[in-house]
């Protein structure tokens, strides 16, 4: 048991709270719930949130209370994370310190919340009412989780209680809604369902899963079993990804249980079907569909056919997926040209199977989407396959297709680039100032820039090629291509003017950043943010801070991931910033706040970093920039292919480098603790560097893709490494390899001294 089981008594006399605090509860048992449940987390709604100003004596309680706290948040960190005894104790010890503070009522909140995660509601309890005398503006708080301890303990009429007047008591708080889902559930388990109803049934706009849910169970108590089922259908089958939709089924089976339950219509059944394959869960959606299919009429017959292909087809069943396919009627329809496409798919790599199936198309469905994903798809087939004069030539046809389409920009720029590498110079350098001319937003357009100087650099056009380098380094000014293009244009002789190029003025000037590291210091919405954050209550802390924002969001990225960068979640300041500084990579350094930068590139674990690069000849920065691009410093990042930590190390990969190590007792659950995975990570890395020669790119390449690929690609014949980087025809790869050695760059220049 954890120790929290015997401190608190004592606590509750140093309060002055007297037995009779605690005489009503009986001694707190396990709860059954399951472990690490997040479904009781609270959910944003959507009502409107004022902003409430921090008066200066208001203001003075909330900085005591944050500077108090604050030596609480690693031991608030590491209980959140582990949730062992020993973390348990440690707050706990921090309470019993500031018993007279608001820290101590934070410390408090923590452990009721650990527990809560935990499944252990009853344990849950205690802490979140010893929270409750100081819980000041975290009051919504310490009773919302309150309520839920009691709801999980089956004490259904203590969360009433607390739950009591909760939206008059706490009107600006942003857990109203959730507290109302508590509420009506307790009052059904308190024989009020007649009340939850009511209750609920006025704030069913925005629809939420949890919402509807206990409307279900709500009226199934009442006896109107027919609206019961109706809410709990929609849950099931049309918000069939939620946590709440399994929860749904099983009220389903016991209604059934006790009577007849009208069957779903076949809308209800395809929207869950539709949506299972929609979100990844091809396996899941396959029966839904032939079950479907067995009750179809003869109009639905061909579309159900249809998306079973394709989920069979993404759930890994090709020959099933092909008999269906091959089975379907060839009619002149949208459905036809899906079947056509996915036979193609299903046929790759057979180039002779590939091209009959596009010329069928040609003839039969030129102007459906289908027609263009095929394109594209058969280009890469032969491109694959090196065959480059078919797929040059498939591109340039899905890019006169496509025109400004999702396939305009990409299509023409590998048409260019496979023109180059056919040693077709006139074509190329035409078909790149088509691309500058038509996309100068493209994602390939400083790449387009760089291959179009490489070739006046080539015709010995310098003031041309000078023109087209001079673009890049000055408007992308951290690509991976502006570092190549000023390493050329340092052999170019610098009496060399640039020529005046008109179609490089059709490329915009860089957009000013819109990122303010300065929040508002008396918006109490912003404090209660400091004061979650200093409980490691993160996801919290953050909802608060979004609500402050409301649609002026200049300031709110920088707190955010300010936020999460105090908190030991690097990888999520990362992501906050990149999606708040798209182009992120055009900017110097003097243009953005210097901690932005540090924390799109950030340097945790330095220490092990350093000292395993080292051990294995890295550079700690290529070492950084690569873990940047696999996990973005998520010690935990799990892979769908299994890879695991920091360096994304695959368990058969580690257990080998292990042994060459010669580190006994190995378990792939190792790969998840930062020092063990970068002593294998290092190691492995090392091992590809110098199969290769200490050429970078290849060993990137290599890693991202296997050496067996690298090796075959490297058969070719390029003129130098960006040649083969901008060759490589896998776009996760050539993007990856291109991307770190970009990044590790960077590092170097944010930080000259390691």
């Amino acid at each position: 048991m954890r120790s929290s089981r015997f401190l608190i008594p004592s606590l509750v006399l140093a309060l002055g709270l007297g037995s009779l605090a605690l005489a009503s509860d009986p001694t707190p048992t396990t709860a059954s719930a399951p472990a690490k449940r997040k479904a009781h987390k609270a959910r944003a709604g959507k009502k409107s949130v004022k902003k409430k100003i921090v008066t200066p004596a208001h203001r003075k309680r909330l900085v005591r209370a944050f500077v108090a706290s604050r030596e609480l948040r690693p031991m608030a960190q590491q209980l959140l994370q582990a949730r062992t005894p020993a973390a348990y104790a440690a707050v706990e010890h921090f309470a019993l310190a500031h018993v007279a503070d608001d820290a101590g009522a934070l410390a408090w909140l923590v452990i009721g919340y650990a527990h809560i995660l935990d499944g252990e509601h009853a344990l849950a309890v205690d802490p979140l009412r010893l929270a409750k005398p100081r819980a000041a503006d975290l009051g919504d708080y310490v009773d919302y989780y309150l309520a839920t301890a009691y709801a999980g303990s089956n004490r259904p009429q203590d969360a009433l209680t607390t739950l009591k007047d909760f939206a008059t008591r706490y009107p600006d708080s942003l857990l109203t809604r959730d507290a109302q889902v508590t509420l009506a559930n307790a009052m059904v388990a308190s024989g009020n369902a007649a009340q939850a109803v009511s209750l609920l049934e006025p704030g069913r706009t925005p629809l939420r899963a949890d919402v509807e849910l206990a409307l279900g169970r709500a009226w199934a108590s009442t006896g109107e079993r027919d609206r019961a089922v109706d809410a709990l259908y929609r849950v099931f089958y049309t918000m069939a990804n939620s946590d709440e939709a399994e929860a749904a089924n099983l009220e389903l089976q016991t209604l059934a249980k006790s009577g007849p339950v009208a069957p779903p219509g076949t809308s209800l059944r395809r929207t869950r079907a539709d949506l299972l394959l929609q979100n990844r869960r091809a396996t899941d959606a396959v029966p839904e569909y032939q079950a479907l299919l067995q009750q179809a009429s003869e109009a639905e017959v061909r579309s159900l056919q249809i998306a079973l292909a394709v989920a069979f087809y993404r759930s890994g069943k090709s020959k099933e997926a092909s008999d269906l396919l091959a089975q379907m009627a060839d009619q002149p329809d949208e459905i036809n040209a899906q079947r056509l496409f996915y036979q193609l798919e299903i046929a790759r790599p057979d180039e002779l199977k590939v091209s009959d199936l596009i010329t069928a198309m040609r003839t039969s469905a030129s102007n459906s989407p289908w027609f263009q994903d095929a394109l594209l798809s058969a280009a890469n087939t032969y491109l694959l396959q090196k065959d480059y004069e078919p797929a040059a030539r498939l591109y340039e046809e899905l890019a006169q297709r496509s025109g400004d389409g999702k396939y305009g920009p990409y299509a023409t720029w590998k048409t260019a680039w496979l023109q180059l590498r056919l040693g077709k110079q006139t074509e190329a350098a035409s078909t790149l100032e088509r691309y500058i001319d038509l996309y100068p937003y493209g994602s390939e357009l400083t790449a387009a820039l760089y291959w179009r100087g490489r070739i006046a650099e080539d015709q010995k056009d310098l003031a041309k090629a000078s023109a087209y380098y001079g673009k890049i380094g000055e408007r992308f000014y951290n690509a991976y291509y502006a570092d190549l293009a000023r390493a050329r244009l340092r052999n170019i002789d610098s009496s060399v003017k640039a020529a005046d190029e008109p179609l490089l003025e059709k490329i915009s000037t860089r957009a000013a950043a819109k990122i303010n590291l300065a929040s508002p210091p008396d918006d109490l919405r912003v404090q209660k943010s400091r004061l979650l954050e200093n409980a490691g209550l993160v996801d919290l802390a953050v909802r608060e801070l979004q609500a402050a924002a409301g649609s002026n969001s200049e300031w709110l990225a920088g707190e955010t991931a300010r936020l999460y960068s105090d908190s030991g979640k690097y990888y999520r300041a990362l992501q906050t910033v990149k999606r708040a500084v798209p182009g992120y990579n055009s900017f110097q350094l003097s243009e953005l706040p210097r901690p932005v930068w540090e924390y799109l590139f950030p340097k945790p674990y330095w220490d092990d970093l350093r000292r395993y690069a080292s051990a294995n000849g890295l550079d700690p920065f290529l070492v950084a920039s690569l873990i940047r691009q696999e996990s973005e410093f998520n010690a935990a990042a799990l892979s769908r292919a299994n890879a695991m930590g920091l360096m994304q190390i695959l368990p058969g990969t580690g257990k080998k480098v292990a042994k060459e190590l010669k580190i006994k007792g190995f378990d792939s659950a190792l790969l998840l603790d930062p020092t063990y995975n970068l002593q294998v990570g290092t190691r492995y890395f090392s091992d590809l560097l110098k199969r290769y020669d200490g050429r970078i790119e290849y060993a990137l390449a290599a890693y991202n893709a296997g050496p067996e690929r690298v090796d075959e690609w490297r058969k070719d014949s390029y003129r130098d490494m960006p040649e083969f980087v901008e060759s490589i025809p896998f776009t996760e790869t050539r993007e990856y390899v291109q991307a770190i050695v970009r990044n590790a760059s960077l590092y170097q220049r944010l930080y000259p001294n390691p």
